[in-house]
């Protein structure tokens, strides 16, 4: 896919042509008229990650087009940077620029950054770090008022922490959550608002038990959980485990068990399969389930997990891939049939949507 092209007059057109293609694939299915989240057309991403070119004896930011992967596109901002992340290319290309001990071998900057303003920076080398670089970088974190990162061929130094806190307003509740450096987080934090938004609304009069595959670092886990009696929650990256736990703590949620599983390991339980250890002291019969949730990798659902949906009276699922999503939603369609439907435009001027449907037992 070639570069995108950042221009905010054509972004409602864009967004209307991406919402268009999701109705006309999914008529067949009895599609209702979807719920759609713009983003801001600037400055929405939270994650950034750039090469590094040296030139002429100076260093910029670069990416390169897939049609042309040898020639460098030089970048002196990258409009859909977040605030943090836009305030700090500059200033940290040109620090780095007059440093010998940050500059040489440079490889690759990642940004993280949060709705709440704080920003962690990777600087990735082809070489290995000392003490020299160490001393450079902590002048630089200071100077920027940054965390900073330090990486190479097997060795990560971190000066301060490898993580960020990320806190804003949902629906009357400040929520707060522990964002990994290298783990996935949500990249656009306004339309991830929505999703959260749009997600609680559909399951505010559910009731019942929710059980949660794919839960990450309890992004949906801690808004969705006040809404239900107990919640199940599953993941498989230590982690996003980790993460979740201390999200899950510091939000003050306390209906939840986390396990540290894999979606097909789950579902072999639920159909009576072997024993699993992680399982040990839960009672999955005394769960009175009324909702899956699912936010599944482009993959979507395996055969298992789709055999465990069918199960369920409503699930609500979260998808980056329209096309796994219309499959699943294909494989459902004797017993469930689309109750509501959302987009959410994560990735402006791309091909990408992320949907959402609430599917109910017939």
């Amino acid at each position: 896919m070639p570069l995108p092209q950042i221009d905010p007059a054509n972004y409602a057109a864009q967004l209307a042509d991406k919402v268009s293609r999701y109705k006309q694939d999914f008529a067949a299915y009895g599609l209702p008229e979807p719920e759609v989240f713009a983003s801001a057309p600037l400055h929405y991403r939270l994650r950034a990650e750039f090469r590094i070119w040296h030139h002429d004896g100076r260093i910029d930011y670069a990416m390169f087009d897939p049609a042309a992967p040898k020639t460098p596109v030089l970048l002196a901002d990258f409009p859909p940077a977040a605030a943090p992340i836009a305030r700090a290319m500059p200033l940290l290309r040109d620090a780095v620029q007059g440093v010998e001990a940050l500059k040489r071998k440079l490889f690759q900057v990642e940004f993280l950054a949060t709705l709440s303003g704080e920003l962690l920076v990777s600087l990735v080398y082809h070489r290995p770090l000392d003490e020299a670089w160490e001393a450079a970088a902590r002048a630089l974190a200071a100077e920027l008022g940054v965390l900073i990162i330090g990486r190479s061929r097997k060795q990560k130094i971190v000066l301060e922490r490898d993580w960020l806190l990320e806190s804003f307003e949902l629906d009357g509740r400040q929520l707060r959550y522990q964002q990994f450096e290298g783990s996935f987080t949500q990249p656009n934090g306004e339309v991830n608002r929505h999703m959260l938004r749009w997600a609680r609304a559909q399951a505010a009069n559910l009731g019942g038990d929710l059980l949660e595959l794919y839960c990450g670092n309890g992004n949906f886990t801690v808004a969705l959980a006040p809404l239900f009696g107990r919640v199940l929650a599953t993941e498989m990256s230590k982690t996003s485990v980790a993460a979740a736990r201390y999200n899950l703590e510091a939000n003050g949620v306390d209906n939840v068990t986390l396990v540290r599983m894999a979606s097909e390991e789950l579902s072999d339980a639920f159909a009576g399969g072997r024993e699993y250890r992680r399982l040990q002291g839960v009672e999955l019969a005394g769960y009175r389930f009324s909702t899956l949730f699912v936010d599944p990798p482009r993959s979507g659902l395996d055969a298992a997990t789709l055999a465990l949906a069918a199960g369920f009276d409503r699930i609500l699922y979260i998808s980056c891939n329209p096309q796994t999503l219309r499959d699943n939603v294909a494989a459902l369609q004797a017993s469930h049939r689309i109750a509501a439907a959302a987009a959410f435009d994560q990735f402006p001027y791309t091909h990408h949507l992320e949907c959402g449907v609430l599917l109910a037992r017939r």
